[in-house]
């Protein structure tokens, strides 16, 4: 005789799979890494020896978290924020700066793709995928901000350059109020 089967919601099920799931998901958001750079992240997670990967461990697991525990986008956006900020400065493209919030969908699917057929669990996973691609959009909102932040600070540094060069080739001298002027 089967045993009577409990219901479960999807968010019990992945809680009680959570672990797997960080596991599964950091492997994946390590493998969008060059196979040198992988390997390092892979088998350094200390913060000190392996900021980058320590980052993403915490971010991950906070992003998880947070969709498990329904705190909304405001709560999460501080751990999509620690990763979006290293990808950026790491000339990944805008796609491949986001790609790890996709992977955690094919993640949840392979990890708890059995209970999710066996409760049922389809339109809990659709609603949890919507979160997913919220986050996603958030995601890209942050690159974006940083991206535009970067080229700020090279324009600034590009225009502290430039006049360097120009005072010290004798073409500005220092007016009193320490603006330049044209010789």
């Amino acid at each position: 005789m089967r045993p009577l089967i409990t219901a479960m919601t999807l968010r019990e099920v992945l809680t009680n799979k959570s672990s797997a799931i960080l596991d599964r998901w950091f492997d994946a958001v390590i493998r969008t890494y060059p196979p040198e750079t992988s390997e390092f992240l892979k088998n350094k997670k200390s913060q000190f020896r392996n900021p980058v990967g320590d980052a993403i461990s915490k971010g991950i697991k906070g992003i998880l978290e947070g969709l498990l525990a329904e705190d909304g986008l405001d709560e999460t956006v501080p751990f999509l924020d620690k990763i979006i900020r290293v990808r950026a400065v790491q000339d990944f493209s805008p796609s491949r700066a986001i790609q790890f919030i996709f992977l955690l969908k094919r993640v949840i699917r392979e990890t708890a793709g059995n209970e999710i057929r066996e409760y049922g669990l389809f339109d809990e996973l659709l609603a949890l995928e919507s979160e997913i691609d919220s986050l996603a959009a958030a995601s890209f909102d942050i690159y974006m901000q940083c991206k535009e932040k970067l080229y700020e600070i090279r324009a600034n540094e590009l225009s502290r350059w430039t006049y360097k060069i120009l005072e010290n080739a004798n073409v500005l001298k220092t007016g009193s109020n320490g603006e330049g002027e044209e010789v």
